[in-house]
Protein backbone atom coordinates (compact mmCIF):
# COMPACT_ATOMS: atom_id res chain seq x y z
CA UNK A 1 0.00 0.00 0.00
CA UNK A 2 1.20 3.84 -0.67
CA UNK A 3 -0.18 7.24 0.51
CA UNK A 4 0.14 9.71 -2.22
CA UNK A 5 2.23 12.97 -0.54
CA UNK A 6 2.55 15.53 -3.00
CA UNK A 7 3.31 13.21 -5.86
CA UNK A 8 5.41 11.02 -3.76
CA UNK A 9 4.13 7.04 -3.16
CA UNK A 10 5.23 7.05 0.55
CA UNK A 11 4.89 3.01 1.03
CA UNK A 12 2.98 1.52 4.05
CA UNK A 13 2.10 -1.80 5.13
CA UNK A 14 -1.57 -3.58 5.22
CA UNK A 15 -1.96 -1.55 8.70
CA UNK A 16 -1.23 2.02 7.43
CA UNK A 17 1.95 2.00 9.18
CA UNK A 18 4.95 3.39 7.32
CA UNK A 19 7.39 0.92 6.29
CA UNK A 20 10.10 3.52 6.49
CA UNK A 21 9.67 5.53 9.38
CA UNK A 22 12.38 7.92 8.03
CA UNK A 23 9.39 8.86 5.31
CA UNK A 24 7.72 10.94 7.73
CA UNK A 25 7.74 14.50 7.36
CA UNK A 26 4.98 17.26 8.32
CA UNK A 27 3.14 16.54 4.90
CA UNK A 28 3.34 12.56 5.89
CA UNK A 29 1.28 13.21 9.19
CA UNK A 30 -0.92 15.79 7.39
CA UNK A 31 -1.60 12.76 5.08
CA UNK A 32 -1.62 10.25 8.04
CA UNK A 33 -4.00 12.12 9.51
CA UNK A 34 -6.53 12.01 6.62
CA UNK A 35 -6.33 8.30 6.47
CA UNK A 36 -7.36 8.43 10.08
CA UNK A 37 -10.36 10.36 9.39
CA UNK A 38 -11.53 8.29 6.69
CA UNK A 39 -11.17 5.53 8.84
CA UNK A 40 -13.98 6.90 10.79
CA UNK A 41 -11.98 8.72 13.54
CA UNK A 42 -12.27 12.24 14.72
CA UNK A 43 -9.69 14.71 13.30
CA UNK A 44 -6.80 15.88 15.57
CA UNK A 45 -6.93 18.25 17.48
CA UNK A 46 -3.83 20.57 19.35
CA UNK A 47 -3.80 17.78 22.04
CA UNK A 48 -3.58 14.83 19.67
CA UNK A 49 -0.97 16.49 17.19
CA UNK A 50 1.29 17.09 20.82
CA UNK A 51 0.92 13.48 22.03
CA UNK A 52 2.02 12.49 18.18
CA UNK A 53 5.09 14.75 18.63
CA UNK A 54 5.40 13.05 21.89
CA UNK A 55 5.63 9.35 20.30
CA UNK A 56 8.16 10.72 18.03
CA UNK A 57 10.10 12.38 20.33
CA UNK A 58 9.87 9.25 23.16
CA UNK A 59 10.66 6.67 19.97
CA UNK A 60 13.41 8.65 18.55
CA UNK A 61 15.24 8.96 22.45
CA UNK A 62 14.63 5.26 23.29
CA UNK A 63 14.19 3.72 20.24
CA UNK A 64 11.24 1.40 21.68
CA UNK A 65 7.64 2.65 21.07
CA UNK A 66 5.90 4.39 24.54
CA UNK A 67 3.41 2.23 26.50
CA UNK A 68 0.07 3.09 27.38
CA UNK A 69 1.79 3.37 31.06
CA UNK A 70 4.33 5.29 29.59
CA UNK A 71 2.04 7.87 28.04
CA UNK A 72 -0.36 7.91 31.25
CA UNK A 73 2.65 8.51 33.82
CA UNK A 74 3.85 11.78 31.08
CA UNK A 75 0.25 13.06 31.50
CA UNK A 76 0.02 12.62 34.83
CA UNK A 77 0.85 15.56 37.17
CA UNK A 78 2.97 14.44 40.55
CA UNK A 79 0.46 13.57 43.27
CA UNK A 80 -2.49 12.73 41.42
CA UNK A 81 -4.70 9.36 41.95
CA UNK A 82 -4.90 6.57 39.94
CA UNK A 83 -8.42 7.68 39.53
CA UNK A 84 -6.99 11.30 37.46
CA UNK A 85 -5.09 7.90 35.71
CA UNK A 86 -8.09 6.69 35.08
CA UNK A 87 -9.91 9.85 33.17
CA UNK A 88 -6.84 10.39 31.06
CA UNK A 89 -7.18 6.92 29.96
CA UNK A 90 -10.38 7.33 29.45
CA UNK A 91 -10.14 10.18 27.31
CA UNK A 92 -7.18 8.41 25.35
CA UNK A 93 -9.68 6.17 24.12
CA UNK A 94 -12.32 8.94 23.12
CA UNK A 95 -9.50 10.55 21.24
CA UNK A 96 -8.11 7.09 19.47
CA UNK A 97 -10.98 4.38 20.26
CA UNK A 98 -9.61 1.58 18.76
CA UNK A 99 -6.30 1.88 21.06
CA UNK A 100 -4.14 4.77 21.30
CA UNK A 101 -1.21 3.20 21.10
CA UNK A 102 -1.71 1.54 17.73
CA UNK A 103 -3.08 5.00 16.06
CA UNK A 104 -0.80 7.28 18.21
CA UNK A 105 2.45 5.54 16.25
CA UNK A 106 0.94 5.23 13.07
CA UNK A 107 0.42 9.18 13.38
CA UNK A 108 3.57 9.58 14.62
CA UNK A 109 5.28 7.28 11.88
CA UNK A 110 6.73 4.60 13.84
CA UNK A 111 6.64 0.82 13.27
CA UNK A 112 3.72 -1.25 14.67
CA UNK A 113 4.20 -1.60 18.15
CA UNK A 114 1.53 -4.72 18.06
CA UNK A 115 -1.22 -5.24 20.67
CA UNK A 116 0.73 -5.52 23.60
CA UNK A 117 0.88 -1.91 24.69
CA UNK A 118 -2.53 -0.80 24.59
CA UNK A 119 -3.41 -2.38 28.11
Amino acid sequence: MALNVNGTNVETDEAGFLKDPEDWNEDVARALEREHEKAGNAPLDDTARGLVRFYRQYYKERLVHPTMNDLLETLKNPGESHSDTEKYKTRLYQMFPHGPVQALCRLAGLPNPGVENES
